[in-house]
């Protein structure tokens, strides 16, 4: 038998947990020594790469050619700018009115329409996640209103499905614009504007609208009963919701040059309740680049970044020359001495 020293030695040994290199921590590793050397070179590196890259992202920005028009409050009469709530909610006001927009330089095709909207909060938490997915991809998903609320259904019996059901689909932007130049009309191709992994993936073709906005309070547009989700892109470019309470959506490309110092004729029909809340609405004309729109903060934040860098690995060799300071490691002094 063995004695209670052995077991009590045995008990011990049998706890200890399994050895391995990584859990004792003896794995080789590369500890670095930052020498004045790599530190300069890191940062005159990271100057030479982002300074011409910031010059051309720049480049191609001022390159992009964008006329913005706002009319939230050019289109309203002037006798009921004291009230344009009252205005946009009464159907007896003919909603019409005319822009022109002047072309500052040539506009090579495609060129983009968006409109814009200040002050919309898309990102609302219960307006975001009023809608349903299921319903969206599926006929088989018809009755599934749940998150929808409260938007979901209608009737006496609040048993008929609306699809598409939920506030976002409800709210669809409703403005519409027509185009023209010196009396000649200028189409505006509404194909292809949303993702195409959306109209593939996240809206049924077999899905059409139903008792969509026939209740007491009509939130945007209508849509057409017999066109399927899946083409109906406004809508579809709509329900990706913005991140941000300003925000640009594609309505349209334009496919021809428009020449520098033409004016252009818009009809507005201006329908969308933005008044209500103190919101904004503009209309975009612009072109792209390889970096896409007009947007001149990445060009200038990779040239700050680039700048910086360069001005540390200036000081760096100013302080190195002028106040060194040697590592206590004589091997790693002398590399970088010598």
């Amino acid at each position: 038998m063995a004695s209670r020293k052995e077991e009590s030695s045995m008990k011990k040994s049998s706890t200890m947990p399994k050895y391995s290199r990584f859990t004792q921590q003896e794995l080789p590793a590369c500890k670095p020594i930052l020498t004045p050397a790599w530190v300069i070179t890191t940062f005159v590196a990271v100057g030479i790469v982002f300074i011409p890259l910031g010059v051309a992202s720049f480049s191609a920005s001022e390159n992009v050619v964008e006329v913005v028009q706002d009319y939230h409050q050019d289109c309203v009469p002037p006798a009921y700018r004291n009230n344009m709530v009252g205005y946009i909610q009464s159907p007896d006001i003919n909603k019409t009115c005319t822009l022109t927009m002047t072309i500052p330089k040539q506009m090579k095709s495609p060129v983009y329409v968006y409109y814009q909207l200040e002050n919309f909060y898309q990102n609302h938490r219960r307006y975001v996640k009023s809608r349903s997915d299921k319903q969206l991809r599926s006929k088989a998903h018809e009755q599934s209103t749940k998150e929808c609320e409260p938007e979901a259904t209608v009737g006496t019996d609040n048993k008929a499905p609306i699809v598409p059901c939920g506030l976002i689909a409800w709210s669809l932007f409703n403005d519409t614009y027509q185009f023209s130049i010196d009396s000649k009309l200028l189409v505006v191709n509404k194909k292809g504007i949303a993702w195409e992994s959306d109209r593939k993936e996240k809206f049924g073709s077999d899905v059409y609208p139903k008792n969509f906005q026939i209740g007491g309070l009509i939130g945007g547009a209508k849509l057409d009963d017999s066109i399927p989700l899946s083409e109906q892109e406004d809508l579809i470019v709509w329900m990706r919701t913005a991140a941000l309470p300003s925000f640009r959506k594609l309505y349209g490309k334009i496919e021809e040059d428009l020449d520098a110092n033409k004016v252009i004729s818009v009809i507005v029909q201006n329908n969308y309740n933005t008044y209500s809340f103190g919101g904004k609405k503009r209309l975009v004309l612009s072109t792209t680049s390889w970096i896409g729109g007009k947007n001149n903060f990445l060009g200038v934040g990779y040239i700050a970044v680039g700048g910086i860098s360069l001005f540390f690995a200036i000081g760096f060799i100013l302080v190195y020359l002028f106040k060194p300071s040697f590592s206590g490691f004589p091997n790693v002094q002398g590399s970088w001495r010598s």
